[in-house]
């Protein structure tokens, strides 16, 4: 009888996680059905009808990134004192650089190791294929990065970003990338690392201000805790939202055959690549800075893998993340300071996607490399990897500035954008179970002076009352 309970107690506490992770399932199988009930292949029609009602989830969830994002980072850091923030901003910056060198110093050890360009059919490379991305150089992309930063206008950082966009010659074959007409417009979805960098300096300008930026700190934390109801009801559709979401996805596929054939090994070595990254890598991290293994901690956040690997969008999955941390009992001063940062700049999976993925190409060109470059691609894949904005699909973009570390043209892209849908949802995963390990790293790092924080708030409080009755 009690373990009856104990059995329906564990069902009622995980019953979203486990209605998401159906979905999930139903979803594959669903579309994997629909795809075989007739000869004719689905019409982009026909899966836009299917995969409405996970659009409208979607876009529910990105709905709440932009007030969540400002909020949750300016009343973090308004709340603490600006020591505190420095620390754990400065633990933050410790622990994404190390999980993202170590992914892809993993990813590129792989590539080496089993070589998978090596295996697949020298007819893999179509010469005229067009490349469905724009072409950029290196420098760009890196400037692009810095300038987005700084944005000129925060109403306009809101709804897009700068990039810079080169005009080929009617003879690119005779001109260099390099003497191409440079333009630039603003596009590509919201300017969240500008959106960041700007609720962290208003934060710290709150924290400086004392008791006058009270007010204003009162109406940041009021916003954030009204966001996350709104996420509370958002996230009740989830599963039915990764359905259709999975099911369209299914029913896109161009070339099942590509999965297992020309490019199953070099699917097989970004995924071992994602798994050993996230149960080894970052166990080994974890328990270095808090004496503990994550996988009781990881099992509390089937939700937040779930929708991950549902939308594919690490920021479309921030408020489920926060959400979960809030669930675990994790301070929400640090998980609304660390999630949004991580969401926006630690990309652990994306950056060991882009070393196997550059490295693999040249393999299928036969292009030998050096050590040199190898510590070219590890550094643009790096680099690469903070610039990939957290929506789906975003990596491909930056893998143009990594084949051009190793001379190879934009391209080249297509030979791996067959299986670059699934690999997305994984390496999506990876990133968001990163930044909720991180959260919880920083708080454990930060105990004492967190309690010390709260013992000194409470102490200037009793003084306070103490000085109004008297």
């Amino acid at each position: 009888m009690a373990h009856s309970r104990k059995w329906k107690s564990c069902v009622s506490n995980n019953l979203l996680t486990l209605l998401t992770i159906i979905g999930v399932v139903l979803g594959s199988v669903l579309g994997f059905i629909l795809r075989n009930v007739r000869e004719e292949p689905w019409t982009p029609r026909e899966i836009m009808y299917i995969q409405f009602p996970g659009d409208i989830f979607l876009r529910m969830l990105k709905a709440l990134i932009l007030p969540l994002i400002i909020a949750s980072i300016v009343s973090a850091i308004g709340g603490l004192d600006l020591n505190l923030s420095g620390r754990i901003g400065m633990r933050s910056i410790y622990y994404y650089s190390a999980t993202t060198i170590s992914a892809v110093v993993l990813g590129i050890i792989l590539v080496c190791i089993i070589r998978p360009g090596e295996f697949s059919t020298h007819s893999l490379v179509t010469e005229d294929t067009p490349s469905p991305l724009r072409s950029v150089t290196t420098a760009d992309t890196l400037l692009d990065l810095v300038r987005n930063v700084f944005p000129p206008n925060l109403v306009q950082a809101c709804i897009a970003q700068y990039r810079t966009v080169l005009i080929p010659p009617e003879n690119t074959t005779a001109v260099s990338i390099q003497e191409w007409e440079m333009s630039s417009e603003y596009g590509g979805g919201m300017n969240t690392l500008g959106l960041v960098v700007f609720g962290v300096v208003f934060g710290i300008a709150l924290s400086k201000m004392g008791e006058k930026g009270k007010p204003l700190l009162t109406f940041f934390d009021t916003l954030s805790e009204a966001t996350m109801i709104i996420t509370k009801w958002v996230i009740w559709l989830s599963p039915l939202g990764v359905l259709f979401l999975v099911t369209s996805k299914v029913l896109e596929i161009a070339d099942i055959g590509a999965i297992v054939g020309q490019l199953g090994l070099y699917f097989l070595t970004v995924l071992l690549g994602l798994f050993i990254h996230g149960v080894g890598t970052l166990s080994v991290i974890f328990f270095i800075c808090t004496r503990q293994l994550p996988f009781k901690l990881i099992g509390k956040m089937g939700q937040v893998i779930a929708t991950a690997f549902g939308t594919s969008s690490s920021t479309a999955t921030l408020p489920v993340t926060m959400q979960a941390l809030d669930n675990i009992g994790v301070d929400p001063r640090v998980t609304r300071f660390v999630v949004p940062i991580g969401a926006t700049i630690n990309m652990d999976g994306t950056a060991l996607y882009e070393a196997v993925a550059a490295i693999f190409i040249a393999q299928v060109r036969r292009i030998p490399l050096s050590f040199g470059n190898i510590v070219g691609v590890s550094v643009t894949a790096t680099a690469a990897s903070i610039g990939a904005a957290g929506i789906p699909q975003a990596g491909l973009v930056t893998m143009v500035m990594v084949l051009d570390t190793v001379g190879l043209p934009a391209e080249d892209v297509t030979l791996i954008i067959a299986v670059d849908w699934l690999l997305d949802r994984f390496r999506t995963t990876i990133n968001v179970i990163c930044d909720a390990l991180g959260a919880y790293v920083v708080e454990h790092m930060s105990k004492k002076e967190l309690e010390a924080s709260d013992l000194q708030e409470e102490t200037i409080e009793l003084a306070r009352v103490r000085t109004a009755d008297a």
